[in-house]
């Protein structure tokens, strides 16, 4: 697909709702980098857990946060077909995907001055195109002109089954009910934040996925992307 045009293709939706899945495999499909804007968040949410900034339940150290942003660098580090986020060098890719980091990202996520911050660092990885990025606000505030522009969404109880099943696979003892009130809580934060809030971009072609398997939105995800290559002519 080396003659193709390279485009910028920006995934949104809710938390659980498959859109990494999908952001990973078309990018590996079609040879293009993949960016999980959502573990940059995660990443940060950590190191701030870490210093003692932020903890479930207990507002964030906004001012701390923000102090310590120059301190906090993030990365992806690719091996074969697996990808792992890294933190100051550390490798962090499990660390950000427990409960207690979910709890905490998305107060994080929502300080104006973090948001400023990763999406330079998003907006700069997508300079030369040829990426797939998934996130809440990669469509409406990152790259408002990306050429391909999908929003993913599912039941409140269908993600948090999801997600649920990769905790308990993962070894985190956590209950169900534990996890949808997680999904919900995170979900009104991410629609109700005054920068970048979660909302499916008027060019953005909705994808309702509950009902579909992994192959299923796979291949819808990729169909979608050859449509758009080819009007591009």
């Amino acid at each position: 697909m080396s003659s193709e045009p390279k485009i910028i293709i920006a995934i949104d939706g809710y938390s659980s709702s498959g859109k990494s899945t999908m952001a990973r495999r078309l990018a590996s499909e079609i040879g293009y980098r993949y960016i999980d804007s959502g573990a940059m968040y995660r990443a940060v949410t950590l190191w701030a857990m870490r210093h003692g900034m932020v903890a479930q339940g207990v507002d964030p150290d906004v001012d701390a946060i923000v102090a310590a942003l120059p301190d906090i660098s993030i990365d992806f580090l690719v091996d074969g077909n697996s990808q792992s986020t890294t933190l100051n060098g550390e490798i962090v890719e499990t660390d950000i995907r427990t409960l207690e980091v979910s709890n905490c990202v998305s107060p994080v996520a929502a300080i104006p001055q973090v948001r400023h911050a990763l999406v330079r660092m998003q907006q700069a990885m997508g300079e030369k195109k040829g990426i797939v990025m998934d996130g809440r606000d990669i469509g409406t505030v990152v790259f408002p002109d990306a050429e391909m522009k999908v929003f993913c969404d599912a039941s409140a109880e269908r993600r948090a089954e999801r997600r649920y099943k990769e905790l308990v696979e993962k070894g985190a003892g956590v209950t169900f009910e534990e996890v949808l009130d997680n999904v919900r809580t995170r979900d009104h934060i991410d629609e109700t934040r005054a920068e970048g809030p979660l909302r499916c971009a008027d060019d953005a072609v909705r994808l309702d996925n509950s009902s579909m398997t992994i192959d299923e939105q796979n291949s819808w995800l990729l169909d979608l992307y050859r449509s758009r290559i080819s009007s591009l002519g």
